[in-house]
């Protein structure tokens, strides 16, 4: 590569590094770029870092506060089809928790650093609803949960009870990093309705308004 094509595509680089959101991994869809950029725009994250899920691709994206993309993964989800989490299934055991709501819930959250039961550290997306983000677990190899990630479709991304489970690298190297010891904000987009109805950096970033 000569001088001038590595100095058109510093030139690019530097560009795209200065847009709401800058897309250097993964493939986000136009909804993930849409929030995103709104976000940005609107200030909705108040400063903090933040993450966008995309539950239909089951894929995370995770920014900077000023919009540049930190890195993006495919991950694992609530195994029901579902935007709402069902009213006190925080307290209930996991065995009481039947298949259609198992749900990873839409809508903004904070995100906390945290432990589980077995003092492993994790992220608190819902706390009252018992959801978190955590690295993926292989105890029960009939799930087969790691294949799972490794396919290329979501289709088979669907398996727990609403957690959000992570590559292990990409919990330890991205998501850790970025929002232990300080708060974020984790974006879950919607699978049953629109995502204006569920966001409010969306309604203030329409056209007009």
């Amino acid at each position: 590569m000569n001088i001038k094509t590595n100095a058109v595509a510093f030139g690019l680089a530097c560009a795209a590094l200065m847009t709401p959101a800058a897309w250097a991994v993964g493939k986000p869809t136009v909804s993930v770029q849409d929030l995103a950029d709104s976000v940005v725009k609107t200030h909705d994250s108040h400063g903090q870092p933040f993450a966008v899920i995309d539950k239909v691709q089951a894929r995370l994206f995770v920014f900077q506060p000023d919009g540049r993309i930190h890195g993006s993964s495919p991950i694992l989800l609530g195994s029901a089809r579902g935007d709402d989490s069902v009213p006190g299934i925080g307290l209930r055991k996991m065995e009481d928790i039947r298949p259609a709501e198992r749900t990873t819930p839409a809508g903004r959250f904070l995100i906390e650093p945290g432990r589980n039961a077995q003092g492993e550290d994790i992220f608190w997306i819902d706390y009252d609803a018992a959801v978190s983000m955590h690295r993926v677990r292989a105890t029960n190899p009939k799930e087969r949960r790691l294949a799972r990630l490794a396919t290329a479709t979501p289709a088979d991304n669907r398996i727990s009870y609403g957690c959000i489970n992570v590559p292990v690298a990409f919990f330890n190297t991205v998501v850790k990093p970025v929002f232990q010891g300080r708060q974020g904000v984790m974006y879950v987009l919607p699978e049953t309705r629109p995502a204006q109805t569920v966001f409010s950096a969306l309604k203030a970033n329409k056209p007009g308004s």
